[in-house]
């Protein structure tokens, strides 16, 4: 049996989100849960776009094609601005929870307790592009993330070393994936227990002031006291969410920390 999203309003966020719960569906972050690639909504995955700081317009355009993801692949969307959302009950019914582009502080202490409670319980966490330039002072989400934002140089052509194919994230990809976007740069690398899942070519784009140098790590995934996290730097253009190679590493991504697919994020 398919069921059909329903759109509502998540109260105070002032979004119209997509929210279909099928009867019966587990309300638990689900580590086992199975994409049925056929529409059929196996588990929840909630968008979180709260912004308090700059504003991607690309942020609608990454909504609505994680919902269209979520129709083709079995799973539903909510998505919210609602901060109120981050509580042991909301939070409960989503196999993974995805920042898409938040930026500042978007959570207060009680919220930040309870998503630290989510992951410890197994939850799996998403974070988009400027998912790093958030919560600079919450030390915890940034072990999450992996790594902060420190700045970008003007939007080009880059080209993308994918270092293995073996996750979902990285499995539709090719090994040198050249593309338009813009190309963030990191206070750090990721710390050593990540398994980082693709670098920039720095010889490929001119980074300016904010060269890494080799290597320069743009999408990762790991374990994280007690949950899944993966992250990518790309997705700040409206177009990336109409990119098959860039929405094919998003899904991989999301079905991973899910559980939907294998989560193949050994250090290294």
């Amino acid at each position: 049996m398919k069921y059909a999203s329903r759109r509502n309003v998540i109260a105070g966020a002032g979004l119209v989100a997509t929210a279909a719960v099928a009867p019966g569906l587990s309300q638990a972050p689900a580590a086992s849960v199975a994409s049925s690639g056929s529409g059929e909504s196996t588990y929840n995955v909630l968008v979180f776009s709260k912004t308090a700081g700059f504003r991607h317009g690309s942020i609608p355009d990454g909504i609505v094609a994680i919902e269209k993801l979520g129709v083709e692949h079995g799973f539903t969307v909510t998505a919210t601005e609602d901060a109120a959302v981050f509580n042991d009950t909301d939070l409960a019914a989503y196999a993974a929870v995805l920042w898409l582009s938040t930026t500042g502080d978007v959570l207060d202490a009680e919220q930040q307790a309870a998503f630290e409670r989510y992951i410890q319980g197994g939850g799996g966490y998403v974070g988009v592009h400027a998912a790093s330039d958030t919560e600079y002072d919450w030390p915890w989400y940034g072990g999450l993330v992996g790594a902060y934002f420190a700045g970008h140089p003007a939007q080009q052509t880059a080209t993308v070393k994918v270092r293995g194919r073996s996750t979902a994230a990285t499995a539709g990809l090719p090994r040198r994936w050249t593309r338009w976007d813009e190309w963030y740069s990191f206070r750090d690398r990721p710390a050593d227990s990540i398994r980082v899942l693709a670098d920039l070519d720095e010889r490929s784009y001119d980074p300016g002031q904010f060269a890494m140098g080799d290597p320069h790590p743009i999408a990762w995934c790991h374990r994280y006291d007690g949950g899944r996290a993966f992250y990518t730097g790309m997705g700040h253009t409206s177009e990336s969410f109409t990119e098959p190679a860039f929405l094919s590493h998003l899904l991989g991504g999301i079905e991973m920390v899910a559980g939907a697919a294998p989560f193949r994020c050994e250090e290294g």
